[in-house]
């Protein structure tokens, strides 16, 4: 048999860095993407096939795809969309700009990509699209409204995907984790800098709360989970025969995921507004 591909995108660190390391191990042809030159040359060092590919560059997301299919002969058997980014605020307070940007990097540029991939599956006759979506994809949570918005929106395209989907021969998956360990608190920074005029908020008092926390390195979140527990899911995703629609990633995920379909709206209001 050959050696089956996949192009994985936001793999400086993380979940995605993760993902390319434990696949790489199990025999998979892996192409490691980043959006920074600096961190496709470190993952090259480490033997890595690592294509720049940043969500709000369209062009780079075309000739890294590019160079992905040069290098198979033009297949490519999976594709997990992974890279996002963060940018806390309250909802009063982000700029539709922030919106905007957010939207580039977690939501737009993921269909660009994906739409570029599916006429490559549809002509070898399979492949696998799956999209790594976040607890906040069906969950809403204070301070977290770009994020949540992005990851929302993926979940209604990634769904409606997989059911235009059923009448070809590519499965389409959604990964919902919940805390794991990650650089995305730190990687927030900068965009809560770039957007958030908290000092002038209305709310500046709470923030002083929620900026101790971005700015202070503390230990692990409750139930929080290394990465190695979305590349398991990622890797029955993967492999299974029939995967599952979604899978669902830490104890946080399966339980909230419960109490959304059990639990009146506002009763769920007040458990979110307490964490």
């Amino acid at each position: 048999m050959s050696q089956k591909s996949i192009l994985i995108t936001g793999c400086s660190s993380g979940i995605g860095l993760d993902a390319a390391q434990g696949l790489k191990a199990r025999g998979w042809r892996v192409f490691a993407s980043c959006r920074k030159s600096a961190d496709c040359e470190q993952l090259k060092a480490q033997g890595f096939e690592s294509p720049l590919i940043d969500y709000q560059d369209t062009a780079s997301i075309q000739s890294g795809l590019t160079e992905v299919l040069q290098s198979t002969g033009g297949t490519l058997d999976a594709l997990f969309n992974n890279g996002a980014f963060a940018v806390p605020g309250a909802v009063e307070d982000l700029p539709t700009d922030a919106l905007r940007n957010i939207f580039e990097a977690n939501f737009f540029g993921w269909h660009e990509l994906t739409k570029q991939v599916i006429p490559v599956m549809r002509a070898q006759g399979y492949g696998r699209i799956i999209n790594n979506s976040s607890i906040l994809g069906f969950i809403p949570a204070r301070w977290r409204g770009a994020y949540v918005a992005t990851k929302y929106a993926l979940e209604g395209l990634t769904d409606v995907l997989r059911i235009e989907m059923r009448d070809a021969p590519i499965h389409v998956v959604l990964i919902e984790p919940g805390p794991v360990t990650s650089k995305i608190r730190e990687n927030a920074i900068p965009h809560f800098e770039r957007w958030i005029n908290w000092k002038a908020s209305a709310r500046a008092e709470q923030y002083e709360k929620l900026t101790q926390r971005l700015y202070t390195k503390t230990g692990p979140d409750p139930f929080e989970l290394p990465p190695e527990a979305v590349t398991r899911k990622l890797i029955r995703a993967l492999e299974s025969s029939n995967p599952k629609p979604r899978y669902y990633v830490t104890t946080p995920t399966y339980l909230m995921g419960t109490l959304r379909r059990v639990v009146p709206s506002r009763t769920l209001d007040w458990l979110t507004a307490k964490s």
